[in-house]
């Protein structure tokens, strides 16, 4: 008779070591204050049959669409969702903290940098890994960014409450570093840590590649988020794939994709921060060339030319760089004076050999040079969505062509014989 144990050596035998580290991740995840399919703070935990967590609604969704658990494969059913009151109690006390610290921690004090745990630098911008340094068993993990040049208009409550948003990074406030004493020129913000790191990095390093349906619901997710900013009168000022950040990726699976906006408001026409004078080049004085709008290169120092139509085109070019897997715009042409010229005379970037036509016509539209020739992102989301719902109904059209027309030849070759 088999012991336990030696039960216990036959199943991991059988289990791929990529399966291995998923499962500790899940281990890891379900001890923390996120849900694992939508990668945001618990509202209603629910605990199901395969004995994870999961957002109540999500959950259900994901049952009612599947009937299997998304971590497990095993059957689930709606009837047998508990409500988890600990977990719930837990994230109610998480954010009851924030709230009593008014959004603003002292590094050394609330939180620490871990070290070695610089994750970017560039332009006066810094990433760092960081950590909780009080009751930190459950909280979410956490980055700091430090900006130089940028001072905050607005109280930390603010960029709080603006962040609670399905695909913009969570903010939980900002960090007063006592090194600094009263340097007004930085601002240094507490964020929630992003698993995969940019979408840049993940189409840069990955060998295979997303299928297009992939793609359209990543844009789909980035435009949300920049519809909500819009409504906000905040202008990203810096759309690219660098800046959205990725929390889950299946090439394969469109439905087992989030993505989160961040960065945004680190423009000359921001209304979050004003530019600061310092040492170094600042990562607001800076404008992506290769990224933004015709009418920002025609008058770069104008700040009114960041709009809503500006950031369209520039999410046009983020399209076409996931497309092209991270590919820099006009990589062909090493001067950035010449890649002016080209846009302001009217060229366009080539498709990419894997963006089908219907997607490219709609890319195009976000680079008319005159902006008010450009889709609003609501508009913009309208064109994807009836594309990529006409795609899947024409798909259907066709499985059920191939499954009768199989049955009318099968009844045919029957009636032969």
């Amino acid at each position: 008779m088999l012991k336990v144990r030696d039960l216990l050596n036959i199943v991991f035998v059988k289990i791929k070591i990529s399966h291995i580290f998923v499962f500790l991740d899940m281990i890891t995840a379900c001890r923390s204050l996120i849900c694992l399919i939508t990668y945001e703070l618990f509202c209603d935990p629910v605990l199901a049959e395969d004995g994870h967590i999961y957002e109540r609604d999500a959950i259900e969704r994901w049952i009612k669409e599947n009937g299997t658990s998304p971590l497990t494969r095993q059957s689930l059913s709606l009837d047998h969702l508990r409500a988890n009151h600990t977990i719930k109690q837990a994230v109610a006390d998480f954010e009851e903290s924030l709230r009593k610290k008014n959004y603003q921690y002292t590094l050394g004090v609330d939180v620490k940098k871990k070290d070695g745990g610089q994750i970017f630098e560039s332009h006066g911008k810094y990433i760092y890994q960081a950590e909780w340094l009080k009751n930190n068993e459950n909280q979410p993990k956490i980055i700091s960014l430090k900006i130089n040049g940028a001072r905050a208009k607005k109280e930390a409550s603010f960029h709080a409450a603006l962040t609670r948003h399905p695909h913009i990074v969570q903010t939980f406030g900002f960090v007063y570093d006592k090194e600094l004493d009263d340097d007004n020129s930085t601002t240094i913000l507490l964020q929630e840590f992003a698993p995969h790191g940019t979408l840049y990095n993940m189409l840069e390093e990955r060998k295979m590649r997303p299928c297009e349906s992939v793609f359209i619901k990543i844009f789909l997710q980035i435009i949300d988020a920049m519809i909500f900013l819009a409504l906000k009168n905040i202008v990203h000022g810096d759309l690219a794939c660098r800046n959205i950040l990725v929390f889950k990726f299946d090439q394969n699976d469109p439905k087992n994709n989030i993505v989160k906006v961040t960065d945004f408001g680190l423009s000359r026409n921001s209304q979050i921060y004003s530019s600061v004078p310092t040492a170094g080049r600042s990562i607001m004085d800076i404008v992506p060339i290769r990224y933004v709008a015709p009418e920002i290169l025609l008058d770069r120092k104008n700040p009114t030319t960041y709009t809503e139509k500006s950031d369209i085109y520039s999410m046009g070019i983020l399209m076409w760089e996931a497309y092209s897997h991270g590919s820099i715009p006009w990589s062909n042409i090493e001067k950035d004076e010449d890649v002016i010229e080209r846009v302001l005379n009217g060229n366009l970037l080539a498709r990419p050999s894997n963006c089908s036509q219907p997607y490219w016509d709609i890319i195009i539209k976000t680079w008319c040079k005159s902006p008010n020739d450009r889709p609003t992102f609501q508009q913009l989301k309208d064109l994807l969505l009836e594309k990529y719902y006409h795609a899947g109904i024409y798909l259907l059209h066709a499985l059920i062509n191939i499954i009768v027309g199989g049955r009318v030849g099968n009844n045919i070759n029957g009636s032969i014989r």
